[in-house]
């Protein structure tokens, strides 16, 4: 029996050169500020939903005018200081609705090498300082992956954005390997349950009762339960059988197809 040495992980040169055109592209549309948010509702459930607050998506648009999104771009420039600067701008803008609107509550999303991050915890140590109580509007999510990177890390950063009055939320909940206590010390206030385990809920017993027991999870400390990619009236009606408070996915509200503060005409600057 013959063995290959070659590696399914190692890029290929073709591949090498798709991200290197990828990060080229980000980083140009950093420097000409082409980069924005697109908000998705997330609701309460209930007879009568009501949004409980909006995510922000990151956006960018090429030189061509194209709407790009971050599944498109974000795989090619994870780890790297680019997806720092993406976590830094989303923050700001995110920042400057919640400071033009009293009444919004809005989430924004930080990669793994954001966590900890003094340039982007000055942003909302200043922000706080400049507009008090702006932060106990935001909602700083962190996937299930991210936040065990580093469990002091992740644990510290909580722990700062806390005391500024932000919530923090964990996303994609389920698809990772967070221990329950690991799970008790990082005190989210929000548990995003994985889209994986909602698709085709109906469908599956197995899901059913994985979602009862994060639900359950959740309740035990305190947090209110978000299931995403919702995409059909069973699923939603299901989910909120099982106890879940909020409700995201196209079922209920797609993200905007214009996002919101791009092509501002601000520059970015450097990537420094």
């Amino acid at each position: 029996m013959s063995v290959s040495w070659e590696r399914i992980d190692h890029p290929q040169p073709e591949q090498n050169l798709k991200v290197e055109a990828t990060r080229s592209m980000v980083a140009s549309a950093i420097s000409d500020g082409r980069v924005g948010l697109a908000f998705q509702p997330v609701f309460r459930s209930g007879q009568r939903p009501m949004i409980a607050f909006h995510e922000g998506l990151i956006r960018i648009r090429d030189r061509d005018g194209r709407l790009i999104s971050a599944g498109d771009f974000i795989p090619a420039v994870e780890g790297t200081m680019l997806v720092q600067v993406l976590d830094r701008i989303a923050l700001e803008k995110t920042l400057d609705m919640l400071r033009a609107d009293p009444y919004l509550r809005l989430s924004v999303n930080i990669s793994a090498v954001t966590v900890g991050d003094k340039d982007w915890m000055e942003i909302l140590k200043r922000a706080e300082a400049e507009t008090p109580h702006v932060c106990e509007r935001l909602i700083v999510e962190i996937t299930e992956s991210a936040a065990m990177g580093s469990v002091d890390k992740t644990a510290d950063f909580l722990d700062f954005g806390h005391k500024l009055g932000c919530c923090f939320a964990i996303d994609d909940f389920g698809a990772g390997h967070t221990s329950f206590s690991q799970f008790r010390r990082f005190r989210f206030d929000i548990v995003k349950i994985d889209g994986q385990f909602i698709s085709g809920l109906p469908d599956s017993r197995d899901n059913q009762v994985l979602v009862d027991a994060l639900v359950r999870i959740a309740r035990q400390f305190d947090m209110f339960t978000v299931a995403e990619f919702i995409e059909t009236a069973e699923e939603s009606a299901l989910v909120q059988k099982l106890g879940i408070d909020g409700l995201q996915g196209f079922y209920h509200g797609r993200s905007a197809e214009t996002p919101i503060c791009l092509n501002t005409g601000n520059k970015q600057g450097a990537l420094a």
